[in-house]
């Protein structure tokens, strides 16, 4: 694909369709909220399953429930189910399987692993009728509708949407409406975003020698998630890392040549550390892209991509479109096709 070709990709028109496909999702998933809270009674923890971008979305809904709803939340490893069988008593936990597909045998293995360990189940997919939600005590069944890119933009903003109802049905009811009212700002701001000049960030991303890129907390997820998108879509290798993982030891190897990607967030008690980060990149030689944050942070950054006025617990929903975009663009740069990257199916077989 040329860098000069004006046809639009599969990819760039599923981003485009996100402000839709959340509001279908808030649409039908809010109303289930009462079913979470009677499913989650007498659970005292959420053990939530998933792989690759969902993966991604996972670390979201944790960070999220234990912040925002106050309830102890874990990733599972699915391998600890289908490969060394362990028996695990989960009688006290709510599990949440997440799979864009819904058909991925090791998510759907380790949900019925789950349920034979006592524990309720719920599955996020947006596919109806796929084995994942017809397994499950309640079914999530995003509104994102057919995906055809390979990679998942739409399908997993959705996902994140899904988390969020999940928190807002567990967590304290005297913040219900706000939590409802935060999510429903969701579409608007992704709207907000589409129209985003990314060319200097792809070009940026283009030349650099090397790629890390690093988030913290709440946007932790989306800082993964992106690197995840870059080497899918881009075949770069690039690593993610958390802010505190990037800080014990990798930051080391940052020098001339590295471009450091940080999504940041606008506001929370993180915010102030994204940008002293940017500072100490720039002192060992690093280019910094920034995604979001505070206007201090911005300013600290080569290259800056605005993210979404929302409040924390919400804005990593909106905050990978920027992301998104500069992949896509970055993609057709780089001559390749984002709609189909080397290698890659929408539905992932984890073992041969």
């Amino acid at each position: 694909m040329s860098t000069t070709e004006t046809t639009r990709t599969r990819m760039a028109a599923e981003v485009a369709e996100q402000p839709e496909a959340a509001r279908r999702t808030l649409d039908h998933l809010l109303p289930q909220r009462e079913a979470l809270r009677d499913l989650a009674r007498d659970r005292r923890r959420v053990l939530l399953v998933a792989r690759g971008s969902s993966d991604n979305a996972a670390i979201y809904g944790r960070y999220l429930l234990e912040v925002a709803a106050g309830v102890p939340a874990a990733l599972a490893a699915p391998s600890v189910a289908t490969h060394y069988g362990a028996r695990l008593d989960l009688s006290d936990t709510l599990v949440v399987s997440v799979s864009q597909s819904g058909s991925t045998t090791e998510i759907v293995d380790t949900q019925q692993w789950a349920r034979d360990c006592g524990a309720a189940t719920v599955a996020v997919s947006n596919v109806e009728g796929s084995p994942l939600l017809g397994a499950a005590d309640l079914a999530l069944a995003t509104r994102a509708g057919p995906e055809v890119a390979v990679p998942a933009t739409k399908t997993y903003l959705t996902q994140l949407l899904a988390l969020g109802v999940v928190a807002a049905a567990l967590g304290p009811q005297d913040r219900a409406e706000q939590s409802e009212a935060d999510l429903r700002r969701v579409p608007d701001a992704v709207a907000g975003l589409l129209d985003g000049d990314v060319s200097a960030a792809a070009d940026a991303l283009a030349g650099a020698r090397q790629v890390v890129v690093s988030g913290r907390g709440l946007l932790l997820g989306t800082a993964l998630e992106t690197a995840l998108k870059m080497e899918e879509t881009c075949l770069r290798p690039v690593r993610g890392y958390s802010y505190a993982d990037l800080r014990h030891g990798p930051i080391s190897v940052v020098g001339d040549g590295v471009l450091a990607v940080l999504v940041a967030a606008a506001s929370g008690p993180l915010a102030g550390a994204m940008a002293e980060l940017a500072d100490d990149l720039h002192e060992r030689g690093a280019r910094v892209l920034g995604i979001g944050g505070t206007p201090d942070f911005a300013g600290r950054c080569d290259v800056h991509l605005a993210g979404p006025d929302l409040p924390e617990t919400v804005e990593p929903v909106a905050s990978i479109v920027p992301a998104q975009l500069m992949i896509e663009r970055l993609a057709r740069t780089l001559g390749l096709d984002p709609d189909n990257p080397r290698g890659l199916a929408k539905v992932t077989r984890t073992d041969r």
